[in-house]
C-alpha cells in the first residue's frame, strides 16, 4: 500500500523530534489521539513500524529512519517552493548543507560562504566541517566538497579546481634536518601522514622526466585531521604532502617552504559532489555555481 495522506508524514517528523507522540501532537496543534491514530495509520499504510514505543520515548526504527529523511527534506523543498512562488525569482531561502574537509573550509571555504551568504540573506548554511567522507546519499548533505578522484557512481562531481600536492616543511625544521634534494630522501625525514578514507596515507608519489617513483613515508605523528598536519609542519615538526590550495597562504608568507620542485605530483582534483538521482534546489545549484566561479577566477579569489 502507499501513504494516502502526505500531510500524515508531519506526524512522524514531528515525533522524532520530539521523541514523544505528545510532543508531535503539541508541535502540530492536534490531541495525542489523533496523532496516535495518525502514525498507526501510516504504519498500516506501509506495512512496518516506524516506531518502537516506550514508556518515556518513542525511538526510530531502520524503516522509519528512511521515511524520516525523505520526508524531512521533501517538507524542506515544500517549503522552498512555496517561498519561491511569492518571492522575486532571484531570491533563494532555506538551508544548505555542505560537508567540506577542515583545512580547505578554514583557509579557502570560509569567506566565500560568508560572500555568498550575504548576497542571499534568505539562506542558512549547515555546515559539516571533517575530513571524514560523509555519504551524500544517506548522510543530511546536500552537497560535499572532496577532493579526489569519484568514486561513486551515483554521485555528479563538478570540478571546482584542479590543484596538485606539495611537498613542504617549515624554515626551522628545514635547518636543523636539512633539504631533502630527491623523493627518496624523505625516507630519512619525520613526515607527517594523515588519515584518507580511514587508511594511513603513506605512499608519496612523485614524476620527473616522465618516470613515476613512490616513497615509503613515515614519522612519529599521523592524525584524521588534515588542518592539525599542516600546523604540525608549520611549527617545525616534519613534512607534510598536501594540496597546494590548502597551503596558498603558508608558502606566499614563508611559513612553509616548498620541497622537490622539480618534481610533480599526481593531479589532485577538487569536486563538489551531488546526488545524481536526487532533485538539486536552486539554492544548492547556485553554492555551486557561485564556488566554480570563484575557484576557476584563479588563486586571489578562492583564497584570502
Amino acid at each position: 500500500m502507499k501513504i494516502e495522506n502526505i500531510a500524515d508524514l508531519q506526524v512522524l517528523v514531528q515525533t522524532a523530534r520530539g521523541g514523544t507522540l505528545t510532543a508531535a501532537a503539541r508541535a502540530l496543534g492536534i490531541t495525542p489521539a489523533a496523532a496516535s491514530a495518525t502514525l498507526k495509520r501510516l504504519e498500516a499504510q506501509l506495512g512496518t513500524r516506524l516506531f518502537e514505543r516506550s514508556t518515556r520515548a518513542m525511538r526510530l526504527t531502520p524503516q522509519g529512519q528512511i521515511l524520516l529523511d525523505y520526508a524531512a527534506r521533501a517538507f524542506e523543498l515544500l517549503d522552498e517552493g512555496q517561498s519561491q512562488v511569492h518571492a522575486d525569482r532571484a531570491t533563494l531561502v532555506g538551508r544548505v548543507r555542505v560537508a567540506a574537509p577542515s583545512d580547505l573550509t578554514r583557509n579557502v571555504l570560509l569567506p566565500l560562504f560568508d560572500e555568498f551568504m550575504q548576497a542571499h540573506p534568505g539562506l542558512q548554511l549547515q555546515l559539516s566541517v571533517a575530513d571524514r567522507v560523509l555519504d551524500v546519499m544517506r548522510d543530511e548533505v546536500d552537497v560535499a566538497i572532496r577532493y579526489g578522484a569519484l568514486a561513486d557512481s551515483r554521485l555528479v562531481a563538478r570540478t571546482l579546481a584542479v590543484a596538485h600536492p606539495v611537498c613542504s616543511a617549515s624554515p626551522d625544521y628545514l635547518r636543523r634536518h636539512g633539504t631533502p634534494r630527491t623523493p627518496q630522501e624523505l625516507a630519512q625525514h619525520n613526515c607527517i601522514t594523515f588519515d584518507r578514507a580511514g587508511r594511513r596515507h603513506r605512499g608519496w608519489r612523485f614524476c620527473r622526466d616522465g618516470q613515476w617513483t613512490e616513497v615509503r613515508v613515515d614519522g612519529d605523528r599521523s592524525v584524521d585531521d588534515a588542518s592539525l598536519a599542516r600546523e604540525w609542519a608549520i611549527a617545525g615538526r616534519g613534512v607534510i604532502l598536501k594540496s597546494e590550495i590548502d597551503q596558498r597562504r603558508d608558502l606566499a608568507s614563508g611559513a612553509l617552504v616548498p620541497l622537490l620542485t622539480a618534481w610533480r605530483t599526481e593531479p589532485y582534483p577538487l569536486h563538489a559532489l551531488l546526488p545524481s538521482g536526487r532533485f538539486v534546489p536552486n539554492r544548492v545549484r547556485a553554492l555551486v555555481d557561485f564556488l566554480g566561479e570563484r575557484f576557476s577566477a584563479g588563486p586571489g579569489a578562492s583564497a584570502s
